[in-house]
């Protein structure tokens, strides 16, 4: 289900803004809902890991529909559900449904690893969830297990399918490893072109628990789309109205699907940024990459107030305003962040 994107649904008298002092406005917001995973993949997660957030550290539905709905006031129109792996939280339509009821949002959007998708999809389109991201880096399950450390290509794939037979808004993302799956590169291209979706393709990060990241592991954008217009011939470039879409989206010449570069290695996209992430135990964060964070959950009182919306609201603005001008990946000094992916958000 596409939420309406108009000018009516922009909340009464709103004068809060989340612009940071490069002028970026921030419209979008990543919210983890736990860091609990049912895979391992390499370049998120560690083999074994010690354990995953208690519950009572987890923010509340509630206390996340509450934040949503205080930033939705400050230009928040965006917002994408990730873990970890979200579907690993029990009954995650009924918060796709809270955040429905808030005014402004003109997007509910969810990144997962497709493997419990199929199960959930009905309750979660019915609940108002509009757009979904499956990450798939494979079609083979000895790559599968190698890059994830699991079993599952078959469930991912009927997740994959079924999504794209519902009414939501559907992509595919991938990462390729050089010494693993890159052979996979044009199955997965054709593998989208049969079905009419978009793949993108996001370069390896230095975000991986195990910290074995180094550059010569990444493929960049470049490279990849030099073998696939080899395969597909040449790529258009797709008009884009959104300046700070991650992606540089491409055209194949019969119009059949299309195809989405994620640099953010090779080619950073900083200087466009509008995303703020908020983790699961309530730690919001102005960059992926960033070593700051500022905590919200003991702001979420109940019953609301308007002062206790404008304590949250400060807190957020502050995040905003001490964003740095760019992640810094390329330049000497740079230090990952103390989490990994999956304890940050995808």
């Amino acid at each position: 289900m596409q939420l309406e994107s108009t000018e009516s649904n922009r909340p009464a008298g709103q004068r809060w803004e989340l612009i940071d002092k490069y002028g970026r406005r921030h419209t979008s917001l990543r919210i983890s809902v736990t860091d609990a995973c049912n895979i391992r993949c390499k370049y998120c997660m560690p083999a074994v890991v010690s354990g995953f957030l208690s519950q009572d550290r987890l923010l509340s539905y509630d206390a996340i529909a509450r934040i949503v709905q205080v930033l939705a006031r400050a230009g928040i129109r965006k917002v994408r559900l990730t873990g970890g792996e979200p579907l690993m939280r029990p009954d995650l339509f009924k918060l796709v449904e809270k955040l429905r009821s808030v005014s402004g949002l003109t997007q509910i959007a969810m990144t997962t690893n497709g493997m419990l998708l199929r199960d959930s999809l009905d309750r979660l389109v019915q609940a108002g969830l509009s757009h979904v991201n499956i990450s798939l880096d494979t079609l083979r399950e000895p790559a599968f297990r190698e890059i994830s450390r699991r079993d599952g290509l078959e469930k991912v794939l009927g997740g994959v399918e079924a999504a794209v037979r519902s009414p939501l808004q559907v992509r595919l993302n991938a990462l390729i490893l050089k010494d693993i799956n890159l052979e996979d590169l044009i199955p997965l291209v054709r593998y989208a072109r049969e079905l009419r979706i978009v793949i993108r393709f996001i370069e390896f990060m230095p975000l991986d628990a195990s910290r074995a990241w180094s550059a010569d592991q990444v493929v960049t954008g470049d490279e990849l789309r030099r073998i696939v217009e080899s395969e597909f011939g040449p790529l258009t470039p797709a008009d884009s109205s959104d300046p700070s879409q991650p992606a540089r989206d491409y055209f194949f010449e019969d119009k059949i699907g299309g195809i989405g570069f994620i640099d953010p290695v090779s080619k950073p996209f900083c200087s466009d940024c509008n995303r703020l992430r908020l983790t699961a135990d309530g730690k919001f964060r102005n960059c992926l990459f960033g070593q700051d964070e500022w905590d919200v959950k003991p702001l979420v009182v109940f019953p609301q107030s308007e002062s206790a919306d404008e304590a949250i609201y400060q807190l957020v603005r502050t995040c905003v305003e001490q964003k740095h001008p760019s992640h810094g990946i390329s330049q000497i000094g740079f230090h990952p962040p103390e989490r990994a992916m999956y304890q940050i958000g995808g």
